[in-house]
Order: structure tokens, then sequence, then C-alpha cells
């Protein structure tokens, strides 16, 4: 039997708080107004019979004397058109049933697929600054990847950000396998916090029919920043610059959705983390560290080559990928490095000898090939381009390669 209470005690922003009995955390609330119009919240905490609940709509026009009933569920992921009903917040998935991660996820960009593969089921994030385009990224890793299926979580987005979403799944013909879950900025905190979880159990449903899911969210910082806010709202102690001390827990028990499941499919998690003023030290990205499995590092419009980590890359790299995938990127990545010294003595006035002029040829074929976020080549062809590369500015015997391999592709590339 449903219960309905007219108890409500207490108002402050989107927080209500109301007398009522039997209810759980997360569970669904509906509130019907003294007009007839219906708003719903979802209970945050629950102190004896006193339950806060989080508004989704703005508390204005409330009267203390309305009707609360709980529905005795949580919010539920579910298509307008058709679909079944799909519990959010569930655990993570079971131990027994997961398998060590083998098979790259494609996104036909270099600087992951060449330097730093994506392994399905990894979780790794993308640790960016403000104004960097992180989003535009996110856009053409979902129009190039051989994922099965691309769930979109966008959370504080910006109007013109989440409309370019949508713009690019039409143009690009991958909106009949893309999933799209938006919170805009002007949006309430407590529907930035659903989204994770509605992405992710949507994920979960497809990857125990076979399917292979690639979750892209951004960005996590604007929720962890909803938690914030609504912690602060609650008067709970702050911890680290004021975050909750519950902040690793509520990212780990998002990230821990990734998983690779025995014979069925799988869940790949690529998030956006912003750092505020740059920080990595920053409590968000801090604690994503801990938790995911390498980084990305968006600096300049580019992936850095040098503070990027995938930990889960030498799963695949020479097993399921070509066998000189290991020493081709190895290869560029340190010619590079020399690149970038041979360009600080030039900028010194030093003289440059003959080496340095050809590390610094390479620098600039390097930067335009493979640091470019706009190209869309297979790893296949990444790898071929790097040989080309490698043989329009070095001798054979001077890039350091093992002899075989040379005799294998050197000439390919010619």
């Amino acid at each position: 039997m449903k219960m309905v209470y007219d108890r409500i005690v207490d108002m402050r922003g989107n927080l209500i708080t109301v007398i009522a009995q039997n209810v759980s955390l997360g569970e669904l609330a509906k509130i019907q107004k003294a007009d007839g119009r219906t708003i719903y919240a979802s209970v945050l905490r629950i102190e004896g019979d006193k339950v806060t609940l989080q508004s989704f709509e703005n508390t204005r026009g409330i009267s203390t004397s309305d009707k609360v009933s709980f529905l005795g569920r949580d919010m539920q992921a579910i298509s307008p058109v058709r679909g079944d009903a799909i519990e959010i917040g569930s655990p993570s998935f079971n131990p027994v049933r997961r398998i060590i991660p083998r098979d790259l996820v494609r996104t036909n960009i270099p600087m992951i697929d060449v330097f730093n593969c994506l392994v399905k089921s990894q979780k790794i994030p993308i640790f960016s600054i403000a104004g960097e385009p992180y989003n535009a990224l996110l856009m053409r890793i979902a129009n190039q990847t051989n994922a099965d299926i691309v769930i979109i979580g966008g959370m504080g987005l910006r109007f013109d950000d989440y409309q370019a979403f949508i713009d690019n799944a039409e143009k690009s013909g991958s909106s009949d396998k893309t999933i799209m879950f938006i919170h805009k900025a002007i949006d309430p905190a407590v529907e930035c916090m659903l989204v994770p979880d509605m992405a992710l159990a949507c994920a979960e449903r497809f990857a125990v029919q076979d399917k292979n899911v690639l979750v892209l969210l951004t960005d996590m910082t604007a929720f962890a920043d909803s938690i914030k806010e609504i912690m602060i709202t609650m008067d709970q102690v702050p911890s680290n610059r004021g975050y909750p001390g519950s902040l690793y827990s509520d990212l780990a028990s998002r990230y821990e959705k990734a998983v690779d499941i025995d014979g069925s499919g799988s869940i790949t998690i690529l998030s956006v983390t912003t750092m505020p003023g740059g920080d990595v030290t920053h409590p968000i990205p801090d604690n994503t560290g801990y938790i995911t499995e390498g980084q990305f590092y968006l600096n300049g419009g580019r992936i850095d080559p040098f503070g990027s980590l995938s930990r889960l890359k030498q799963q695949v790299i020479g097993k399921v990928t070509r066998e000189d995938h290991g020493d081709v990127a190895n290869t560029q990545i340190r010619l590079y490095a020399d690149s970038k010294k041979a360009k600080e003595r030039q900028s010194m006035g030093f003289r440059l000898s003959k080496w340095d002029e050809k590390l610094l040829h390479y620098g600039i074929l390097f930067e335009d090939r493979m640091m470019n976020l706009e190209v869309n080549y297979t790893l296949e062809e990444a790898l071929d381009l790097g040989w080309k590369t490698l043989a329009e500015c070095f001798d054979k015997h001077e890039v350091g390669i093992k002899q075989a391999l040379v005799d294998k592709y050197w000439s390919k590339s010619v």
C-alpha cells in the first residue's frame, strides 16, 4: 500500500524534509502540489522519521501541507517509446564473471591506438583544463570507435555543447548506436548525480546481451561538484577542499562498473576530468588517479605523449596487434623527446648538428601526423605512417629498431 504524507517540515533550496517512515535511500518520491502539478524527488538522507528529499525541479510554490508519496523504487532509465525499465545504482559486476582484459578498443586516433591503447573493460580519464577540446575529442571517438554501443553521459554541459553532441551523432551517422543522457548547467544538481548511474545501468543491460559498450562521461568534475553542493546544503562536515569524505567511494562505485564479462559483452569507460586551475593534486583528479588504469592528458589541443599512460596497453601491444607495434611506438616517442631537446637548443641559439636538424624535421611531422586529433587512421595505417615518417627523416641504422623488423617494414614505407 502506497503511503501519503503531508508533514513537510523544512525546505532549503531544492531540499525538502518530510516526516515519513519505511522509506529507503535513493527511493523516488512524488510531491503533489495544491495546483495539481507534480514534482519528483529522491531520498538523500534518513534521520529517524525525518526524510530529506532532493527535488528535481524548483521547490517554489510547494506548501508544507502538500502531499508526498513514495514510489517504492529508485530512479529508472527507460525509453519514452519502448523498452524495459532498468534499475540504476546497482552493485558492480560479480568478480567471478570478470575476465582479464585482452582486446583493443579502436578509436582511430593515433595518440590513443598507437601509443596508449584503450583496452576493452578499461576505465581511464582524460585529464584536462577548461577550454581544451575534450568534448570534440569524445565526439570523434564516438564516431570512429569499433564499439557496438556508445553511451554518452553529459554533466554540466552548456547548451551549445549539448547541441553539438546531437548534431555530431546525426551528421556522422552514428546516432543509431548512440545513447545520450544529458544534464545541462542550468539543471538541478541532483540530475547531474544521476547521469553516470543511468548511463552505466544502460551499459550493463547491453553488456549482458553480448554488446561491447563504450561509455563516454563528461565532465566528472561537474558530477563531484554536484555532490559537494548537495552536501553543503545538507550541512555535512566537509573534507579536503570542501568535498565530502565519500568522494573516493562516490567515484569508485561508478568507475568499477567497467567490466569484460566472461562469455558476454563488455563496458569500457572513458571520462573527462577537468582540473580546476590545472591542478592535478586537486581532490577530484587525485582520487580519480587511484581508481583508474592510467590517464590521457589533454594539453594545447593535443594528447600529451609524455604525461599520458595506459596501464593495460601491454595486454594488447604485440599480442593482438602487429608485431612491430611496440617498437614503432617506443621509437617514435623517444625520437620526439629528442626533437623537443633539439628545439630547446635552437631557441637558445646553439649551433645545430645535422642530427638536430633531422630531429626538428621529425618533430614537425610527428605533431602533424600523430598528434593531430582530427585524423582518422586505423591502427595499421598509423603504424605504416610511423614507419614512413621515420624513413623520411632518418637512415635505417639511426632509429634503433630490431633489424628483423626494419628489414620487413622499412621498404614498404619508402
